[in-house]
């Protein structure tokens, strides 16, 4: 018997269905990759839930502006605190769910505010070139 898998937040994934989402399990949370481009990761965990929510995958460049969007977007408190480029669009919020929408309705535009590439794409493209910064 294989024990079933239970994504949260599974909306999300009914709004990126026409672009082909790809989940790929990581952490105990669901990456959502689109394109070749992590955009999301759904978390939802027991323990330090104040992240649990869905992360976006984005640049601290692009923070403000997201900001405006979303008010109740912040820092993921289990990396420390410090500003990264992961932000959290939390559960608890008011707002969760027209927020998590409106995110899903820029990445089916394109917006490229959200979304990065893997690491790993990203050495394929240099060539797989070690040591060289």
């Amino acid at each position: 018997m294989t024990k079933k898998i239970s994504i949260p937040f599974d909306f999300v994934l009914e709004q990126l269905y026409s672009v082909n989402v790809e989940i790929r399990p990581m952490f105990g949370c669901f990456g959502l990759y689109v394109h070749d481009k992590i955009v999301l990761i759904l978390r939802k965990r027991k323990t330090s839930t104040s992240d649990n929510g869905v992360w976006l995958a984005t640049s601290k460049e692009h923070h403000a502006s997201l900001r405006d969007l979303f008010p109740s977007m912040r820092s993921i408190k289990v990396f420390g605190g410090k500003e990264t480029n992961w932000q959290n669009l939390p559960a608890d919020a008011n707002d969760f769910e027209e927020m998590v929408m409106q995110a899903c309705e820029m990445i089916l535009r394109g917006d490229n505010r959200i979304g990065r590439e893997s690491k790993n794409k990203t050495a394929k493209k240099r060539g797989r070139k070690k040591g060289s910064n």
